[in-house]
């Protein structure tokens, strides 16, 4: 009974920073790759999203499976109504843009998600939790302090090191 106890009172030992978690040197994605090679990668290695990077390994990107579905599904146009031949729209006209843009597009540049969130190896996995839930998004590029891409870290990355101090 006592050692059910002190089990009870004892905080999980979770790793303190997002280098301690992260998966090192993901793999990327560039802008001028294919959709359909993106798709492959993706499919192939059973992962939800990559980061995109320029010519110099700095991230300006992520292509996730979010993106990839305007593929199949396709744009809609907004809602409008007419007034004495006037439109007016329910909903933002340049929403529906990106969103063409998206299911017309044929290199990851065109769909991906850009300006996306990242993280610092650094930095707390609370912190990371908490970007990751409030922002809803399910992986962070960690970026060194030039912007490259050094790593990334999952929602599922958080849920399995939880898991482990059970």
């Amino acid at each position: 009974m006592i050692d059910r106890e002190k089990q009870l009172n004892e905080t999980p030992i979770m790793p303190k920073t997002v280098a301690d978690l992260m998966t090192r040197e993901p793999l990327t994605a560039r802008a001028e790759m294919s959709v359909k090679e993106a798709i492959k990668i993706l499919a192939d290695r059973r992962i939800s999203g990559l980061p995109v990077v320029d010519r110099n390994d700095l991230l300006i990107g992520v292509i996730s499976e979010s993106d990839l579905m305007w593929q199949e599904t396709g744009a809609t146009p907004p809602t409008y109504i007419m007034v004495l031949d006037s439109v007016i729209y329910l909903e933002n006209p340049s929403r529906y843009e990106q969103e063409l843009h998206k299911a017309l597009g044929q290199t990851v540049g065109e769909v991906m998600s850009r300006d996306p969130v990242s993280i610092t190896p650094g930095k707390s996995i609370q912190e990371a939790a908490k970007l990751l839930h409030e922002r809803h998004i399910h992986r962070l590029p960690v970026l060194d302090t030039a912007g490259k891409v050094i790593g990334i870290l999952t929602r599922g990355d958080i849920v399995r090191a939880m898991v482990a101090d059970l």
